[in-house]
């Protein structure tokens, strides 16, 4: 089969398969109907389907939901028609699945990585949005696949059918990452420590977007990983009648508030960038009541791993215990999740200049663009170059309606079909 009538066949399926996830996005550590989806997609394929604690070492999983929304979810998963057979797997989540196929022919280990999980965001229903313009938007009110790994998933789901329909001239083996929770840095970390990258030659990752460009351009390697850390901080204080007796409570509203401000007042450093984000902040009963309560949902992020974790990370914690500290309340600090910063091996360029050059999808490689933001494929990067193997995370370029994390956010689907054929290409590129 010649890649041109590959692509020109599947690229229907494609948009029709990231569709069909988009409807039913899911957040980290609760997606079982993605994981069934991808698995009933792959079943007839040839390679062998792992899920559950079979790819993700379970003590490493972190900011897992409460054992409530994990019922919850498996029990929607259940009522959505989902069988025992992957629910049983999935238990208690560990959502996710690997596919690993064997040529039987001496060759290179190949691991291609795809990330699956969605984001709580509601979803615009103003026209002009395409998902709801054509019916298929976010099916779960506050759920939405809003960063684009709906369409990692249909990408993985294409590289997959290609490896099937390319067998032929392919050699080694390959081993395709589905990885749940990449929002908030805990997914990759499970998988990497399961070994599931220990003897990987090369790895091959990527994002839809990032930045705003044509169909057709895209990038061989990605820099500017900000390394970043998610932690949750949760005080007590103690509630008292706020007319009555003030005197006697503890407020944990206004010590949430006062790091809050503090918090945002961390020094910049001179060493590169840094950041700091209170995204959520929950407080307090009742207006006549003095709050014994308060959680709020932070990240740091650093240029380097040193500069978060040095330093972001030390501070932060340094003013939550102390604005804790100043209203007399009980901190509660907890880790979330983090992702390391990290670069892609520099001969990628060379190695996609070189597999587009007989595309007739992409019209433009770019050597080298910044993320910017943070990403836990890192953790994988580091994983194959530690054990000597070579490793890229690309970008393929779309026009976006709106930036990542937004409401409005939307792809062109085209970009589907242009990222399995660059894959695909750089696949028979490291056949040579």
């Amino acid at each position: 089969m010649q890649m041109e009538d590959f692509i020109k066949t599947i690229t229907p399926y494609l948009i029709k398969t990231r569709r069909r996830i988009h409807q039913y996005p899911e957040v980290a550590w609760t997606e079982y109907i993605t994981t069934a989806t991808i698995a009933e997609e792959l079943k007839s394929l040839s390679f062998s389907l792992s899920m559950g604690k079979e790819v993700l070492e379970s003590s490493k999983r972190m900011g897992l939901p409460t054992y409530e929304e994990i019922a919850n979810n498996e029990r929607r998963a259940k009522e959505r028609g989902i069988s025992s057979h992957y629910l049983d797997k999935m238990k208690d989540a560990h959502t996710g699945l690997v596919a690993k196929f064997n040529t039987r022919k001496p060759g290179k280990h190949i691991v291609l990585r795809f990330d699956i999980d969605a984001l709580p965001i509601d979803e615009s229903v103003e026209s002009g949005h395409i998902p709801a313009d054509h019916g298929f938007s976010s099916a779960r009110p506050g759920y939405m696949h809003a960063c684009g790994h709906d369409g990692h998933a249909a990408i993985g789901i294409g590289v997959a059918h290609f490896i099937h329909a390319f067998q032929a001239e392919l050699t080694g083996r390959y081993t395709l990452l589905f990885q749940p929770g990449e929002e908030g840095g805990r997914g990759a970390k499970p998988m990497v420590d399961k070994g599931l990258l220990d003897k990987a030659d090369y790895f091959i990752s990527g994002h839809i977007g990032i930045h705003s460009l044509k169909i057709g351009d895209i990038a061989a390697t990605t820099n500017k990983f900000l390394a970043s850390t998610k932690i949750n901080a949760v005080y007590h204080g103690k509630s008292a009648h706020a007319g009555l007796e003030p005197n006697e409570g503890k407020n944990a509203l206004l010590a949430a508030a006062a790091a809050t401000l503090h918090l945002n007042g961390i020094t910049r450093h001179a060493d590169g960038q840094t950041r700091i984000n209170i995204g959520k902040l929950e407080a307090g009963s009742g207006r006549n009541i003095v709050a014994d309560y308060a959680k709020m949902e932070i990240e740091t992020r650093g240029e380097t791993t040193e500069l978060n974790e040095d330093y972001m990370v030390p501070e932060a914690i340094r003013i939550l215990k102390a604005s804790a500290a100043l209203y007399d309340v009980d901190p509660e600090i907890e880790v979330m999740g983090f992702a390391p910063s990290e670069e892609c091996s520099p001969e990628w360029t060379n190695i996609v200049e070189k597999a587009a050059r007989e595309s007739f999808s992409i019209k433009k490689v770019i050597p080298v663009l910044p993320m910017g933001a943070s990403e836990d494929a890192t953790f994988m990067l580091q994983r194959v170059k530690k054990v000597g193997g070579s490793a890229t995370y690309m970008i393929f370029g779309t026009p976006l309606a709106a930036g990542h994390h937004h409401p409005q956010f939307d792809f062109d689907e085209e970009v589907l079909s242009v990222a399995v054929e660059a894959i695909g290409r750089v696949i028979l590129q490291l056949q040579k």
